[in-house]
């Protein structure tokens, strides 16, 4: 049987878990995207310039996006985690909704900036 101090660790250890894994998906993000950015420039074997850029800048934008997109995905995850299994207090679940509202404005703005569009305008799925 689980004891209210064992639950609350294993709460804490996996909040900090989310945590870490949001930050690693920044980290891992952004090395993707510069990698692939220079790949795209040794294979075009010419500086970013004009036109060329125009090319390659757009996708390593999306890249970076959407890796920072998962990241806030992991850390609202680890606040949720946090907020209701070791402190429901009511000031920090009003920390938390804030919180939310601010990453949920993040993470719309990011799709526009990506995919160009709103995302409930997206074709439906076959």
């Amino acid at each position: 049987m689980l004891t209210d101090e064992l639950m609350l660790a294993i709460a804490s250890e996996a909040a900090r878990w989310f945590e870490l894994a949001g930050i690693a998906a920044i980290v891992a993000g952004a090395a993707i995207a510069f990698g692939g950015l220079g790949l795209r420039l040794l294979a075009a074997r010419r500086a970013v310039e004009g036109d060329e850029a125009r090319e390659h800048i757009p996708a390593f934008r999306r890249a970076l996006g959407r890796s920072i997109l998962v990241s806030l995905e992991f850390l609202v995850a680890a606040d949720i985690i946090r907020t209701v299994a070791i402190e429901p207090t009511m000031r920090n679940v009003l920390v938390l909704g804030m919180i939310v509202i601010i990453r949920t404005f993040l993470s719309i703005s990011l799709e526009v900036e990506i995919d160009g569009k709103w995302p409930w305008q997206r074709a439906p799925e076959k």
